[in-house]
């Protein structure tokens, strides 16, 4: 199923692989709850905090299924998790900044989700992209790796 001979690749080689990856991106279990549940901030009232066992569960199951769909359907070695950038931006800036409560931002981000995918099926996120100069995604690519 996953032409191992013709990639040129061995059971041993994609297991030793997949450890690595999966040990380089564990942290993020630990990390998105304590980010998500603004656990550094400690006036914000412990009543409007998210749930960091459900964040932590929620976590775990949303990689869990993005790395075995993105191995089964693409066919690709490709770990999926959330980004650490964009959960500080959601938990600092929307809920604390904001004084969204964390109920109402998630359905932001579902709705954002629902956006994304229909751009997606149309082909009109592909022209969004190719309508981007080769320049500018280079900046924005090193602009977030500064960060």
């Amino acid at each position: 199923f996953f032409q191992f001979d013709e990639l040129g690749t061995n059971y041993r080689r994609e297991i030793i692989g997949g450890l690595t990856t999966f040990l380089s991106m564990a942290y993020i279990l630990f990390v998105n709850p304590i980010t998500l549940a603004l656990v550094s901030v400690p006036d914000f009232p412990d009543k409007l905090r998210i749930d960091q066992g459900a964040v932590f569960t929620a976590t775990a199951l949303a990689s869990a299924a993005g790395c075995i769909l993105m191995g089964l359907i693409a066919r690709y070695p490709i770990a999926i998790a959330p980004g650490m950038g964009l959960n500080a931006f959601f938990a600092f800036s929307v809920v604390l900044g904001m004084g969204i409560k964390w109920e109402a931002a998630l359905s932001g981000v579902f709705v954002s989700g629902l956006i994304f995918v229909a751009l997606s099926l149309t082909g009109f996120r592909e022209k969004i992209i190719n309508a981007i100069p080769a320049e500018l995604k280079l900046a924005v690519g090193a602009g977030i790796g500064l960060f």
